[in-house]
């Protein structure tokens, strides 16, 4: 069983290419925490902020921005899934948190594929001691000495 992982970068932030292998490590190292063998196709798109925004308003019925939205496309039977990132939104993120802009890209393509997986979390600071953040973070640990 596989999982096709297409990554789209765009011009809107360049360091997104060059981070393409880590990036693609995250989301295999994500998909290997599956409780089940799965198969399927997921995209993982770098959007502008104003798209991501929108897509929270129309599709989650939030306002304002967020850094990462995952919809799950499948009917059960196989993996698949967008994963939308803005990396404006990740920019401010690493500032605040004090850590690489590489870090928190890795994070947040992991948290995708987590909630494609079937993960999910409770909503404000509840979320950080929750199953998932916990398996989040022990995978971006693994994978932050392969930053470049």
């Amino acid at each position: 069983m596989t999982v096709r992982i297409q990554f789209h970068m765009t011009e809107i932030w360049p360091a997104t290419a060059s981070l393409r292998p880590v990036l693609e490590k995250g989301a295999a190292t994500a998909l290997e925490t599956a409780d089940r063998p799965v198969s399927g196709e997921i995209e993982v798109s770098f959007v502008a902020e104003d798209v991501i925004r929108e897509l929270n308003r129309r599709y989650l019925n939030q306002s304002g921005s967020t850094d990462v939205i995952a919809f799950d496309l499948g009917d059960g039977a196989e993996l698949i899934g967008d994963v939308y990132i803005a990396p404006e939104v990740a920019a401010r993120n690493a500032e605040e948190l004090g850590i690489p802009e590489a870090e928190e890209l890795i994070r947040l393509v992991i948290h995708g594929v987590l909630h494609l997986l079937g993960h999910d979390h409770p909503e404000g600071e509840t979320r950080l001691a929750s199953p998932m953040f916990r398996l989040q973070e022990e995978l971006v640990q693994r994978l932050t000495g392969a930053v470049p």
